[in-house]
C-alpha cells in the first residue's frame, strides 16, 4: 500500500529510491540533526538576552518548552553563567560543522553511487535490448540518454534531496518556531503559502521548457552522428556548409531552452530576498503594532522565523532547479522502462555442442504490418558455404540476421542442431559466429587489441599473429613501424578498405569461430583488393560454415550452394552452373556481371 502510494505520487523519489535505498532516509536524518543542533544553538541567544537585563539570573524556564538544554548543564554540574552558555553555544555549532561534513560527504557519495548504477543499468538494458527494436529506434536519442542525460538526471538528483533537505530545515524551525510561540508557526506556513502560489507559474513554466529542451539535445545528438557518420560524403560534395547550418539551427534551439529555464531561475533567486525580508517585517509589525508584543521578547523567536524563511525560499529555489532537468529525467526513466520492455528474451537452454546443422521450416518474418519473409525452409549444413543472391528488398538479410539470431522468428520454427531457437539461450550460439560486414567495424585503438578484443596474453599474442597470417595481413602488420600496438584512429581512418577487411575476418579467426557471415563483405572494394579478399575467404572453405550476402555473382562462384531470393520468398536452391542453367534471374545476373 505504501509503495503503490510513494509510487504514484512521488514518483521521482522512488525512482531514486529504487537506486539508492536506504541511503535516502540517511540524508533525511542528517538534515534532521544538522537542523535540530542550529536549532538549539540559535536557542542559546534567550538566556543571552536574558543575561542583558540580569547577568547573574539565567533561569532554565527562560527557554520554554526547550528548558531541558539548560537543564542538562545544570544536570552535568555546570553554573549558567555567560561562559557556560557561549560555550555550549560553541559546542553545538561545532556539532552542527561536523554533522553537516558528514552530510555533504554522504550525500556525494550517494550521489556518485547513483549516477553508477543508472550507466550500469543503462549499459546492460541496451546490450540486452532486442535488435528488432535498436534497429528501429532514435540513435540520437540512444546517444544523448546515455551521456549528457545522465549527467542531467544526477543534477535532478542532488536538487531534488537539497528541496528534501531545506524543507525538512523548514519543519525543524517551524517547530522550533511553534515551541517559543505559536502564532509564529501559523505566521511561516501562512508566509509559504503565499510564496507557493507565486512560485506556482514559474514552476510549470521550467518545467515545460526542461521537457523541450531534452527533446532538443536527442535531435541535436542525432545530427551530430550523422555528421561524423557522413562527413567524407558531405566533405567531398561541398555539402558540409549547409549541414551546418542545421547543427547551428539545432544549437540555437537548446540556447533558447537554456536561457528560459536561466531566466526563470534567475527570478527565483532575486525575488527571494525581497520577499523573505517583506515576510519578516509584516511578522514584526504584527507581533509588535497589532498583538501588543515587545520588540526584545520576539527577536529570539525571529531568529526562528527568519531562518524558516530563508529555508523555504531555498528549497524553492532547489525545487525549480530540479524542475530545470525534470525534463531529462522523465526521458531518463521512460527509456529504462522501455528497454525493458523491449528486451531480448533469454531462454535457459545453453548450447554445448558444435553447431553440426541450421534448420528453418516455414519461417515468416513481419516488421508492424509488413511481412518481409514468407514460409522459408532452408537448411545448412556444418562447414557448407551458402549464399544469397536477389534483389535488394527480397529479404536476403533479413534472412541471414534470422539465423544469426539477431531478429526472432514469428512464424514457423528455426532449429540449432535440433534445439528451437525459441529455447535457446541465444548468446551461446552467437558466440560460435564471426559476422563481416560491408562497413567493417573498427575500434579507435590499437591494431592488436582491434583483432584480440583487449585479450592481452603471451597466448593470445601467439593466436593473433596466426589469424593476422590467415587473413593476408600480416607483412602490412610487420611493416608498420609500431606493428600490431599501431593506433587504428576513428573508424580505421588509417587503413584502406581492403586492409579493414582483412583485419575483419583476422578478429573472427582469432575468436576461433565455427560460422562466419559475410554480408556484402566485399561490395565496397575495387576489383583486386575483392578478388584478393575472395581468395582469402575461399581458403577458410571446408573449414567454417560460411554465410554470404552478396550482389556480386563472381564471389559466391564457389559456395556449395546458392539461394535465389525474391520478394521474401526463395525462389530456387542450386550450385552456380545449375543455376545459370536453370534460373532465368540468375542467369541474367550473370550476364549483366559478365562473370
Amino acid at each position: 500500500m505504501i509503495k503503490t502510494f510513494v509510487k504514484k505520487n512521488f514518483e521521482s523519489l522512488a525512482y531514486y529510491y529504487s537506486y539508492s535505498g536506504y541511503r535516502i532516509v540517511v540524508i533525511v536524518a542528517f538534515s534532521i540533526f544538522v537542523g535540530l543542533l542550529d536549532g538549539f544553538g540559535l536557542a542559546m541567544f534567550l538566556p543571552l538576552l536574558q543575561m542583558i537585563s540580569d547577568s547573574n539570573a539565567v533561569e532554565p524556564d527562560s527557554l520554554g518548552r526547550l528548558s531541558f538544554l539548560l537543564e542538562f548543564l545544570n544536570g552535568i554540574g555546570l553554573s549558567l553563567n555567560l561562559v557556560t552558555i557561549l560555550g555550549f553555544m560553541i559546542i553545538l555549532f561545532f556539532l552542527k560543522g561536523l554533522m553537516q561534513y558528514a552530510n555533504g560527504v554522504y550525500r556525494m557519495v550517494t550521489l556518485q553511487k547513483f549516477i553508477k548504477q543508472v550507466r550500469f543499468q543503462n549499459i546492460k538494458g541496451l546490450n540486452n535490448l532486442a535488435y528488432k527494436y535498436f534497429v528501429t529506434s532514435d540513435v540520437g536519442r540512444i546517444q544523448n540518454t546515455l551521456t549528457g542525460e545522465v549527467d542531467r538526471v544526477a543534477v535532478s538528483f542532488a536538487n531534488y534531496f537539497y528541496a528534501i533537505q531545506f524543507g525538512v530545515m523548514v519543519i525543524v524551525y517551524m517547530g522550533f518556531a511553534f515551541t517559543m510561540d505559536p502564532q509564529f508557526a501559523i505566521l511561516v506556513t501562512v508566509g509559504g503559502v503565499l510564496t507557493n502560489f507565486l512560485y506556482k507559474n514559474l514552476y510549470k513554466k521550467t518545467k515545460g521548457a526542461s521537457i523541450k529542451l531534452t527533446g532538443e539535445n536527442n535531435i541535436f545528438q542525432s545530427l551530430v552522428i550523422q555528421n561524423v557518420n557522413n562527413f567524407k560524403y558531405l566533405k567531398a560534395t561541398g555539402s558540409l556548409r549547409k549541414y551546418e547550418q542545421k547543427l547551428k539551427e539545432s544549437v540555437l534551439r537548446i540556447e533558447k531552452s537554456n536561457v528560459k529555464i536561466g531566466v526563470l531561475d534567475s527570478i527565483l533567486i532575486a525575488a527571494r530576498e525581497p520577499l523573505l525580508i517583506t515576510v519578516v517585517v509584516i511578522v514584526i509589525y504584527i507581533q509588535t503594532e497589532l498583538l501588543g508584543s515587545l520588540l526584545g521578547q520576539i527577536l529570539a523567536s525571529l531568529f526562528f522565523f527568519y531562518r524558516a524563511l530563508n529555508f523555504l525560499m531555498q528549497m524553492q529555489a532547489r525545487w525549480n532547479k530540479f524542475l530545470g532537468v525534470s525534463g531529462s529525467l522523465e526521458n531518463m526513466q521512460t527509456f529504462m522502462k522501455e528497454l525493458k520492455v523491449n528486451v531480448e528474451r533469454k531462454s535457459s537452454k545453453v548450447l554445448t555442442t558444435s553447431v553440426d546443422h541450421l534448420t528453418l521450416t516455414d519461417v515468416s518474418f513481419f516488421y508492424g504490418e509488413s511481412i518481409v519473409l514468407k514460409n522459408i525452409s532452408l537448411n545448412i549444413k556444418k562447414n557448407e558455404t551458402v549464399a544469397f543472391v536477389g534483389e535488394s528488398g527480397s529479404g536476403k538479410t533479413t534472412l541471414v540476421n534470422i539465423i544469426a539470431g539477431l531478429l526472432p522468428v514469428d512464424k514457423g520454427e528455426y532449429f540449432i542442431n535440433d534445439i528451437r531457437s525459441d529455447d535457446l539461450n541465444t548468446a551461446t550460439f552467437q558466440k560460435r559466429i564471426g559476422y563481416i560486414t560491408q562497413d567493417p567495424v573498427i575500434f579507435n585503438d590499437t591494431l592488436f587489441n582491434n583483432v584480440t578484443f583487449w585479450a592481452d596474453s603471451s597466448e593470445n599474442k601467439e593466436r593473433f599473429w596466426e589469424s593476422i597470417k590467415k587473413a593476408a595481413i600480416f607483412d602490412f602488420v610487420n611493416a608498420l613501424p609500431k606493428r600490431e600496438q599501431t593506433i587504428l584512429g576513428n573508424n580505421g581512418v588509417n587503413l584502406s578498405g581492403g586492409q579493414k577487411q582483412r583485419l575483419s575476418i583476422a578478429r573472427e579467426l582469432f575468436k576461433e569461430v565455427e560460422i562466419l557471415f559475410l554480408d556484402e563483405a566485399t561490395s565496397a572494394l575495387d576489383s583486386e583488393t575483392e578478388k584478393q579478399i575472395q581468395k582469402n575467404i575461399d581458403a577458410l572453405k571446408g573449414d567454417y560454415t560460411i554465410v554470404i550476402v552478396a550482389h556480386r555473382i563472381s564471389t559466391i562462384k564457389n559456395a556449395d550452394r546458392i539461394v535465389v531470393m525474391n520478394s521474401g520468398k526463395i525462389e530456387q536452391i542450386g550450385a552456380f552452373s545449375e543455376l545459370v542453367q536453370s534460373s532465368k534471374y540468375f542467369k541474367r545476373l550473370v550476364e549483366l556481371q559478365e562473370v
